[in-house]
């Protein structure tokens, strides 16, 4: 079963493929803590970069330019690290920083407007993922193929979407279907938008987690933590924003 992650995609038939070159792995196999060790480490690290863009970077009129770009950067690191099966921390370590800048000026900008609206999100992004791993330990909800399915195609269309929206909004100034301006009026389909999103990120961390434990149970060698962990970090970031969306559209 494939993980609805993108970064994890490959994952699976490299486990299988590891397994089979050799069999009963030793000391440099992965295990469950190399993976939250790095998490933990690149969320650290996203989180300092982000608290330090909050406080350093003045506003100023070329920023949402600014802002742009990192996130277009962010996405093609993502597609590089994904589609290559980077295991090399160096570009993980460069997402983590271009996200923590991403994200320390645009929460602040939220924060202006709403205040509280940023603790709200990142309470509500860590207390999903926080449910979602211990209802995975219960196994009280499983990894499926079909669920697997549903996940990937969902995420892809939002990815896609999102995109084409910030693209669209760039370079003509003229919103679809996801709202990027803080004041804009909001209607009943940017809500759907942003539940389904955080549903189908909730949910992949099922898959995620399914994945991690087949990975290790395969041994896969100790490098792949670092992709593991930043497939983790990708998925916290994505339902972070989505959270933060959603609440801003509430509060308007």
């Amino acid at each position: 079963m494939r993980s609805s992650n993108p970064v994890l995609t490959r994952l699976d038939e490299t486990s299988r493929v590891q397994s089979r070159v050799l069999g009963v792995g030793g000391a440099e196999a992965m295990t469950v803590d190399d993976v939250v060790v790095r998490t933990v480490g690149l969320l650290l690290l996203t989180g300092a970069t982000g608290a330090a863009a909050w406080v350093l970077v003045p506003p100023a009129p070329w920023l949402p330019a600014a802002l742009a770009g990192t996130a277009l950067a962010g996405i093609a690191l993502v597609v590089v690290i994904s589609w290559r099966g980077i295991t090399n921390p160096v570009p993980m370590v460069g997402y983590a920083l271009l996200q923590g800048l991403l994200l320390g000026v645009a929460s602040r900008a939220f924060e202006l407007v709403y205040p509280g609206i940023v603790g709200q999100a990142v309470t509500g992004t860590f207390g999903v993922f926080l449910g979602m791993a211990l209802l995975y330990r219960a196994r009280l909800v499983r990894a499926t193929p079909r669920m697997a399915r549903l996940v990937a195609g969902t995420l892809l269309g939002i990815l896609v979407l999102s995109v084409v929206n910030l693209v669209t909004y760039l370079l003509t100034g003229r919103q679809g279907l996801e709202v990027y301006r803080l004041t804009g009026e909001v209607g009943w389909l940017p809500y759907a938008f942003s539940a389904v999103a955080i549903v189908a990120g909730a949910l992949s961390f099922i898959l995620d987690f399914d994945l991690v434990e087949r990975s290790v149970r395969d041994r896969l060698p100790r490098r792949y933590a670092w992709l593991c962990a930043f497939g983790l970090l990708t998925g916290l970031v994505f339902l972070y924003w989505q959270l933060l969306r959603l609440l801003a559209y509430l509060r308007r």
